[in-house]
């Protein structure tokens, strides 16, 4: 009884340390890379669309789960936010950080088998594995090292680059698309995903001050932050009107203008409040309007 107790109790762990709300969010990132690939006239290939979310989803586990190892130490000691904090479950089970080190070892290793066998087969484009490999390396140099990026105030630049340009061009890779309209295209929810990692960091300064984790909340002073927060916001929002009816359709551009408020709100209250929920919601939100927007203009 005890013995399934703990293989229980370590289900849940691993469950909980892969993320899976994050997973839901990288698929959705993935599926908008896609569609605007489709648009310019890249083919869909139910094959390559499946095999490339398979092994995208067993390599955000793995940098998820190495992310909780290196973490650890924050997280037993921040005041967890439903965004922020990590998964509490190494924590909350009690259970050794190497748990999430395994497990995300075994993550990647299953996530690079699958993607030669892929390959092999031809149902993942070579294109396609370059990409993947880049969001591997910087995923998981995010957490640790040699470059450990999230330790040295790079990690948000670092994160968003990967989560708002890197995986929707890897979408659009994997059904050959034109990368480089890809990426333009994802400019403007680039910047805002840049928002949420500052949002998101703030909330943990203090844990991360005290195991010396610089991430620029811990860096900078909250003038500063907010300055940049509101310039960040109003060059996505400058990169929206700029491309609008070039690389972003302007039925795109218009479905994203009810993010407005809710960047503004998020602005105003940004190292005033301790929940970051402002600027996810926004995030979230363009993800949804602007991947609308594409179905509808591609059809």
């Amino acid at each position: 009884m005890t013995r399934v107790r703990l293989d229980w109790s370590l289900g849940r762990v691993l469950y909980a340390t892969a993320r899976p709300a994050q997973l839901l969010l990288i698929l959705g990132v993935y599926l908008f890379g896609v569609k605007v690939a489709l648009f310019m006239g890249a083919t869909l290939s139910v094959l390559a669309l499946a095999s490339g979310a398979l092994v995208l989803l067993l390599t955000a586990t793995s940098v998820h789960q190495i992310n909780e190892y290196a973490d650890y130490e924050t997280d037993a000691r921040t005041d967890r936010t439903p965004f922020s904090g990590g998964s509490g479950a190494l924590q909350r089970f009690d259970v050794s950080r190497t748990v999430a080190l395994r497990a995300a070892a075994l993550s990647l290793c299953l996530g690079i088998v699958f993607a030669v066998a892929f390959a092999v087969s031809g149902w993942l484009s070579l294109r396609a594995l370059g990409v993947l490999a880049v969001i591997a390396v910087f995923g998981w140099q995010y957490s640790v090292g040699p470059l450990r990026l999230a330790w040295r105030g790079l990690g948000e630049l670092d994160n968003a680059a990967l989560g708002g340009l890197v995986l929707p061009v890897y979408g659009g890779a994997v059904v050959g698309g034109t990368l480089g309209f890809v990426a333009l295209a994802s400019i403007p929810f680039f910047l805002v995903v840049l928002l949420n990692l500052f949002a998101t960091q703030w909330p943990d300064r203090e844990a991360d001050r005290a195991v010396g984790k610089r991430t620029l909340a811990v860096q900078w002073s909250p003038t500063r932050l907010r300055r940049v927060y509101v310039g960040i916001a109003l060059l996505a929002g400058l990169s929206l009107f700029a491309l609008a009816g070039r690389s972003i359709p302007v039925p795109v551009a218009l479905a994203s203008l009810p993010v407005v408020p809710l960047v503004g709100y998020g602005a105003y209250g940004y190292t005033r409040r301790h929940t970051p929920w402002p600027t996810v919601t926004a995030m979230v939100s363009l993800l949804i309007l602007q991947t609308a927007g594409w179905c509808w203009v591609a059809g």
